[in-house]
């Protein structure tokens, strides 16, 4: 491993917080897209779906069992709900873009070139990846403790039974609390070729930019605009 990447995957540990990583190449195949593989095979053998799908079945337990340990008397049916929405991909991507995952991905010129870097499925496919190396790497234990921090903003919207609403709504719903506000959503930006943009949305209210969201749609880069509004609004 090149001493550049060393240095980058090291930072990359102390931004999660994490006490360190046994092997750095576990780490490296987490955060390297199959796009990157592809275009150097030669000196990048691995990629990170074999991780992520792991990392799917961990994130899919470690959320289930704190859901069922935490609301014993909550029905099967809103239990699963509520874990698919904690799970979802708009979620483990908005966790990824506070601590700029994207910038410690290896991915392939064809993705660089068309927002891949801030791509929400990229992103949460990552993280993941991510929390498959991490139980590879240490124990399951460290993986859950993981997960629970870093989902905690979206496993508190359980409690408030708030979690099967999209974030607009939510968003409407916590500005119009004391009355009628002017919401617009407006494209700022666009990224990437025809077949496959990024869109670069931003939430206003009354004039004033509360937050700024990218997707693959301008309904994707909506709600992540709306989302980031409810955390600069300290709603979530």
């Amino acid at each position: 491993m090149k001493t550049d990447r060393k240095e980058q995957l090291e930072k990359f540990i102390d931004v999660l917080g994490l006490s360190s990583f046994h092997n750095l190449l576990i780490l490296d195949q987490a955060l390297t897209h199959s796009s990157y593989a592809n275009e150097n095979k030669a000196r990048h053998g691995y990629y990170n779906e074999r991780l992520e799908f792991l990392g799917d079945a961990i994130l899919d337990l470690v959320v289930g069992e704190y859901l069922f340990l935490q609301y014993p008397h909550m029905p099967e049916g809103e239990l699963s709900k509520a874990r698919a929405s904690v799970v979802s991909e708009t979620p483990l991507a908005s966790v990824c873009a506070k601590f700029h995952m994207g910038d410690y991905i290896l991915l392939g010129k064809g993705e660089l070139a068309s927002g891949g870097r801030t791509r929400a499925s990229i992103l949460a496919d990552a993280f993941e990846a991510v929390v498959g190396a991490i139980y590879i790497d240490s124990s399951y234990e460290e993986a859950r403790k993981f997960i629970l921090h870093q989902l905690k903003e979206y496993l508190a919207l359980v409690a408030t039974g708030e979690y099967g609403k999209d974030y607009k709504t939510l968003f409407q719903e916590f500005v119009q609390r004391d009355g009628e506000q002017k919401i617009e959503y407006v494209l700022c930006r666009e990224e990437g070729p025809d077949h496959n943009k990024t869109f670069y949305m931003e939430v206003i209210v009354n004039g004033k930019v509360l937050g700024e969201g990218a997707g693959k749609s301008k309904k994707d880069a909506e709600q992540h605009a709306a989302h980031e509004a409810l955390i600069r609004l300290h709603a979530l």
